[in-house]
């Protein structure tokens, strides 16, 4: 899917506090664009960093092959892994 010149047939609502708008504004001016095109941008952009590591998975032959045997090695005991998953986090 290109997202380079889409049509605008869509429309996206977006309620914010007076701070966070002017904060938007702000930084749509300092980018010479307006605040539908930054918001726009930006979220283009992050909504693509988000799902990258989702939708695909390259590697060249040889890292291919590295990764299939690894896969494929049998489970090994990890008894420091096992005990730090046993512990409490920070949160809980």
């Amino acid at each position: 899917m290109s997202v380079a010149n889409p049509s605008k047939t869509e429309r996206i609502d977006v309620r914010a506090s007076t701070v966070v708008k002017q904060l938007l504004q702000d930084a749509a001016r300092a980018s010479h664009k307006n605040v539908s095109e930054f918001l726009l941008d930006a979220g283009v952009t992050a909504a693509a960093q988000t799902l990258a590591d989702r939708r695909q998975f390259v590697l060249n032959d040889a890292k291919w092959q590295a990764f299939q045997q690894a896969l494929d090695r049998p489970v090994q005991d990890k008894p420091r892994l096992k005990k730090l998953l046993r512990k409490p986090g920070v949160l809980g």
